[in-house]
């Protein structure tokens, strides 16, 4: 007498699952949207500077103050320290009076960083005002020469997008800092998303600065 085979589970039939994964929030969407609108302005004046500064005689090329480069590294800083501060908010609980010490140790951390975060960008925006001073005591100004124009108009076009991420930023830490304990962290990859952009501009800025002007 033939043996029937054995029932084969339901799981076994569906095959291996997996992993279910995470959908971005509206939030980081509408930044994606905003990164693309910007990548294209500035691709647009760069252009215009290449095309400019190739049928232009008149185009001086000058030496970019070196404090310059310190706001770069502080800028570089601030990606770093939002990192740490999105690290440790992402794995404390939703209630922290209901959580151990180490999750309320964790947010407390978390904060510290957005703190530090949100410091360095201020003296970034504060550092590029300095070099505009820099310049001016040069005899640069906006109008003086259109390698000095397409600077001061590019530092300028960054510093606008970046205190746009700094009033994010400070919204951000002042929704957590009223939470009285319930971390609500919806938005944060949005503001992450956003400042990486701007810091990741920055660099690409700093490079053709460096080569055209």
């Amino acid at each position: 007498m033939r043996s029937e085979p054995a029932p084969v589970p339901a799981f076994a039939r569906l095959g291996p699952r997996t992993p279910a994964v995470a959908k971005p929030e509206r939030s980081e969407t509408g930044v994606w949207i905003g990164i693309f609108a910007i990548v294209m302005s500035f691709a647009a004046f760069t252009s215009a500077m290449i095309v400019r500064q190739g049928v232009s005689p008149d185009w001086r090329h000058f030496e970019l103050p070196r404090l310059l480069y310190l706001n770069t590294l502080t800028l570089i800083a601030s990606s770093l320290a939002l990192v740490r501060a999105r690290t440790r908010l992402a794995g404390i609980a939703k209630s922290l009076p209901a959580a151990g010490a180490a999750a309320r140790k964790s947010f407390s951390e978390g904060m510290n960083w957005l703190y530090i975060t949100f410091g360095l960008g201020t003296v970034f925006l504060v550092g590029q005002v300095l070099v505009w001073r820099l310049l001016v005591a040069q005899g640069l100004f906006l109008s003086t020469n259109p390698s000095s124009s397409f600077f001061y108009v590019f530092t300028a076009m960054h510093g606008l997008h970046l205190l746009g991420g700094i009033l994010s930023l400070a919204y951000m830490i002042y929704k957590l800092a009223r939470s009285r304990g319930i971390a609500q962290t919806t938005g944060l990859p949005a503001v992450c998303l956003y400042w990486h952009f701007m810091d990741g501009l920055w660099l690409y800025l700093l490079i053709l600065l460096i080569v055209r002007t």
